[in-house]
């Protein structure tokens, strides 16, 4: 049985290779459009199975040279190259073009354009091969062996087939007027002088010999398929964005079709759109990550959160189980489709996270506040008690007011945040913490949703419920800031081990806490001057783990890396207390790192000090897109606007602090209730057109203290 904490990196992936996807499924090509079946990494993947494993296109006997690759759609790519011409003319005028569209299987619409004033006789040849390989095997380089599937043509169509722990996984490719073998397909074609031959080549999925409802079919246009509209409907529904920092508006559109990209859907829900946590490994359900890119982007479309809070309360823990760590009320931490996700993770459903649960109690809290309707919001209440439930009986296993972890296996994550290597929780020294952990920012989470659930009952008219969620809420934040607090070294224990030591390294997890409010007034300013520090604050981001520390590493995953997404956040935190500037200094550092990555925040990147090296450093494995790197910029714009509604109370905030490189700022569009709103600013100006009856407009920030609070008394 592999052990889950082995395989929560993503792998390296070739630099010149093209990644397409649509939904959970998705296509990693060479630059050419082959996928060798050398055992790389490459494949077509559907419901976490490659179904392609080699795919290599071969014009008379040779492979084309590559001349451009190029994505126009995150489902589509269209590769150009020149085929040899026959004789081994040496400038040959036989262009190849491959329009690739990724869905419930492939379509492959390959064109030969003959620029010449002569025919061309082609033997055209496409080598074909579809292991069955489980996405957790083909990441982890797990796939040699011995080649157990079936092959055979079925009425003109090849059939590659391989039972995988219990079920059988398939593959058909077809094309009209294709001589089938074993191997793959055949054709012959006279290109005309100056003219083309064209062929669609299909490939359909099958899970125990029944393929998927809505297959690709030859003679249907792709553009016309479900996937296709869904991203042209996003596009429509996302804030139309004018800003006069041009490389600001590019990263944020980038942002918006990235979010797109990464949506999934419920089969027995279509309408629900979730966020994936990243492509291509991670194109599934992430408890923690799709809740917070959700709640990052609300700004871009509220009802990402909402799809993301209904699809996971649907999967909500109901009972014990110490193999997938699944207890009654607890929110998955990931979710597989793969035949052998039994094996990995315990069951299709992975609960080994201590902050998925509380932080859906938190995001439902701040959707009421988006005035998402009462008949989204009811409905979810339930499993948000239930989450409650969970932390308090199952989250805080000693009875001491902290959610800890400690896993009951010998497969599951070791540790269970949002650092979640092996080596990612220490101590200053270097030390590693043990479990039992209780993590500072976990914490943060809970005191976030019972002040969420307080808030949700004020809205439902319950006193004595509300009352009674901000008295839990305020006993926390009591106990909080007393047992983390570090008083000789000016900031919060990044967690408390078995032992209940205070693990003392000095981390990034400390600025969620800000984010959420649990940090004491008299604290904030000391926890702010570190995470500004030259240890913790590289000019690009905030470091995970400061450089001083024992475990300092900035080519490491957890221990000195930068995270757009974590920089967001200690940035949110820092505006909230009041530390604007500081703020302002972070996201622009933010803003900067994505011009080295092409306008597109990769994962994570290395630590490194911004005068050490002309840009950012990659890390060699972040993935990207990634669902809370392409929303750290919504969240950080967000920030600078300080944009808050709180239709619970009739208010929307807007105060805006945008750097004057941004210029002129203004998103059309945005949703906001049931109406479509215009943010303009500039600076400490702004104003807002098409405000839902009811609302006031603030032009003051939300209090950054003890606002909540004030809320429920």
């Amino acid at each position: 049985m592999t052990a889950w904490n082995e395989d929560n990196e993503a792998s390296v992936s070739d630099s010149g290779s093209v990644t397409i996807l649509e939904g959970s499924s998705f296509c990693i090509s060479s630059g050419s459009g082959d996928i060798s079946p050398d055992g790389s990494a490459n494949g077509v993947f559907f419901q976490d199975t490659r179904i392609i494993s080699g795919w290599v296109l071969r014009i008379n006997g040779a492979l084309r040279e590559p001349l451009v690759a190029q994505r126009p759609h995150p489902f589509e790519a269209t590769f150009v190259g020149r085929a040899t011409w026959p004789g081994g003319r040496f400038d040959s005028p036989l262009v190849v073009r491959q329009v690739r569209h990724i869905g419930p299987g492939l379509q492959d619409d390959i064109t030969l354009e003959n620029f010449a004033g002569e025919p061309v006789e082609c033997d055209i040849e496409l080598l074909v091969d579809a292991d069955q390989a489980d996405l957790f095997d083909v990441k982890g380089a797990r796939t040699t062996g011995v080649d157990d599937a079936t092959r055979e043509v079925v009425d003109g169509r090849l059939v590659i087939e391989a039972s995988r722990h219990g079920q059988q996984r398939g593959t058909v490719v077809s094309a009209k007027g294709a001589a089938v073998s074993t191997d793959g397909l055949r054709f012959r074609a006279t290109v005309p002088a100056r003219g083309k031959w064209a062929v669609s080549i299909i490939v359909v999925p099958l899970v125990n010999g029944l393929p998927p409802e809505k297959p690709f079919r030859d003679g249907q246009l792709p553009h016309h398929r479900e996937g296709v509209r869904r991203h042209l409907d996003w596009e429509e529904g996302v804030p139309r964005l004018s800003i006069e920092d041009v490389k600001l508006q590019e990263l944020l559109n980038r942002s918006q079709r990235d979010l797109g990209a990464l949506r999934i859907f419920d089969a027995h829900h279509p309408e629900r759109a979730a966020v994936a946590a990243g492509a291509p490994w991670f194109m599934a359900l992430f408890g923690r990550d799709s809740l917070l890119s959700s709640y990052m982007s609300l700004l871009v479309s509220p009802n990402l959160a909402a799809g993301t809070l209904q699809t996971l309360a649907g999967i909500q823990g109901k009972k014990v189980d110490p193999d997938s760590e699944e207890e009654p009320g607890r929110i998955p931490h990931e979710v597989r489709l793969g035949v052998t996700a039994g094996l990995s993770l315990g069951g299709t459903a992975y609960y080994g996270t201590a902050d998925a649960t509380p932080l859906f109690v938190a995001l439902l809290g701040e959707l009421s506040r988006w005035g998402l309707s009462r008949d989204v919001i009811r409905p979810l209440l339930p499993h948000a008690d239930r989450a409650l439930d969970w932390i308090e009986q199952y989250g805080d296993r000693d009875g001491d007011g902290f959610v800890e972890y400690c896993r009951p296996n010998a497969h599951g994550l070791v540790n269970q945040g949002w650092k979640d290597s092996w080596d990612g929780i220490n101590f200053a020294d270097g030390t590693m913490a043990e479990a039992p952990i209780a993590l500072c920012e976990v914490q943060a989470y809970v005191y976030a949703a019972y002040i969420g659930r307080s808030l949700l009952a004020r809205w439902d008219g319950d006193v004595a419920l509300e009352n009674h969620w901000a008295d839990r809420a305020a006993e926390l934040k009591s106990a909080f800031n007393e047992k983390f607090w570090l008083p000789d070294k000016g900031y919060f224990a990044v967690a408390l081990d078995k032992d209940k030591r205070q693990v003392d390294a000095c981390t990034s997890n400390m600025g969620h806490c800000l984010w959420t409010g649990i940090v004491d007034e008299d604290k904030a300013a000391s926890v702010a001057e570190h995470l500004m520090s030259p240890q913790m604050f590289t000019g690009w981001g905030i470091r995970t783990l400061a450089s001083d520390m024992g475990a300092y590493n900035p080519v490491s995953y957890h221990n000195g890396s930068v995270w757009p997404h974590d920089t967001a956040l200690v940035a949110t935190g820092l505006m909230r207390y009041g530390f604007v500037e500081e703020a302002k200094r972070v996201a622009e550092g933010i803003f900067d790192a994505a011009e080295h990555f092409d306008g597109r925040l990769p994962e994570l990147f290395c630590g490194f000090d911004r005068g050490e090296f002309p840009g950012p450093v990659p890390y060699p494995t972040a993935c990207s897109p990634q669902a809370w790197a392409a929303a750290a910029p919504v969240q950080l714009a967000r920030m600078l606007l300080r944009f808050d509604p709180v239709c619970t109370r009739g208010v929307v905030h807007l105060s805006p602090i945008l750097p004057e490189s941004v210029g002129e700022f203004q998103a059309e569009n945005v949703l906001l209730d049931t109406s479509r709103i215009t943010i303009k600013a500039r600076g400490t100006d702004g104003s807002i057109d098409g405000l839902p009856p009811g609302l006031k407009l603030l032009p003051v920030p939300r209090p950054h203290l003890a606002y909540e609070p004030q809320e429920t008394h």
